[in-house]
């Protein structure tokens, strides 16, 4: 009777490695060239200021703050798909609570700062818990509409804000009882950068753990995740609260740093700017608001300085990169190349 051979076992692949372990390396390869890149870009930032013109030294710590900014913009807009057209009312919120707090009751910088990203937070859970019973256009509407409200209550109470003209926060000389000169360029391109790189680390970790993938099931169908046993108004609400957070903490730092608070911060506009900064760079990839932020800011400094239709050509521009490069510009290479490091 004839025998017929079994089959040879699965083993290791050659090398002593299972295919399965060879995947996970590929993974962990992956990520680590990832935390690598996003970890080089403070670096490389604090590396470059020296050698830049003192012109563009000013900028670097506006354009770091306002990133900071879209950086928490784009945890609710690219990875959860929430498109709000309010979150000036965080951005405002942490710009008059720490203003206010210096200026009006005399609170240490520090604490005035905690005081205005305290602010911003409760009241992204508060809007939030109203705003994420509504989806698509309403939800819009209804973020738009808070917003607007804050921005009235502003111009209402003129007499403590400045109304539309805003106020001056004097110069910070100490916090937390050390001598800390923000009237230096230096010392706020230290701090813009101090903030900028902690919540590039927090987006970071959430958007490559088991948040950020729940996130990104929500996005696509929120259906799917709740047959999945995951609570879809949970996790928005906690985007949403992570985002007003991360706007109120910019606010409160652009008030401290640059010394103004004004009404124009809280207008619907900067709601607008960050939505087009994470379009730009790309939405869905952490240092992509970064990139629009830099890019978006540069383009309406050079074009203003050229011609008063400035408006028409970052619009020409805009429309272009859509049709180029519609996920964004680190959103397309992505897409295109297969970086999946890049989150």
């Amino acid at each position: 009777m004839r025998t017929v051979p079994s089959p040879p076992e699965k083993g290791p692949l050659p090398g002593g490695r299972s295919g399965g372990d060879d995947s996970a390396s590929r993974r962990r390869g992956g990520e680590l060239v990832g935390f690598s890149l996003h970890a080089a870009v403070p670096l490389a930032i604090a590396l470059l200021y020296p050698l830049l013109p003192d012109y563009h030294q000013g900028n670097a710590a506006r354009i770091l703050v306002l990133a900071t900014y879209a950086t928490g913009y784009n945890l609710l807009f690219g990875y959860t798909g929430l498109l709000s057209l309010g979150h000036a009312l965080y951005l405002g919120a942490g710009l008059y609570g720490a203003g206010l707090a210096v200026t009006s009751f005399g609170l240490d910088p520090v604490l005035a700062w905690l005081l205005g990203v305290l602010l911003a937070g409760t009241l992204a859970a508060l809007v939030g818990a109203l705003a994420l019973r509504t989806t698509g256009v309403a939800f819009m509407i209804v973020t738009m509409m808070f917003a607007q409200a804050g921005y009235l209550s502003i111009l209402h109470w003129n007499r403590y804000t400045g109304g539309d003209e805003g106020f001056v926060v004097p110069t910070v000389r100490r916090a937390a009882g050390v001598a800390l000169d923000l009237g230096s360029g230096d010392v706020r391109f230290a701090l813009a950068l101090a903030l900028y790189s902690c919540c590039l680390g927090i987006a970071w970790a959430l958007v490559r753990g088991d948040t950020g993938r729940v996130w990104l099931a929500l996005r696509d169908s929120e259906e799917r995740l709740e047959l999945l046993g995951h609570d879809p108004f949970r996790h928005k609400l906690l985007a949403f609260v992570l985002s007003g957070l991360m706007a109120g903490a910019a606010g409160a730092a652009y008030a401290l740093l640059f010394g103004y608070v004004g009404a124009s911060f809280a207008t619907i506009q900067y709601s607008i700017l960050a939505l087009l900064w994470v379009l730009v760079g790309g939405a869905a990839t952490v240092l992509g608001p970064l990139l629009g932020t830099a890019l978006m800011f540069y383009l309406v400094d050079i074009v203003s300085g050229y011609t008063t239709a400035w408006l028409f050509v970052v619009g020409a521009v805009l429309v272009a990169l859509v049709l180029l490069a519609p996920r964004g510009l680190l959103g397309t290479l992505q897409h295109r190349y297969r970086w999946r490091w890049l989150p």
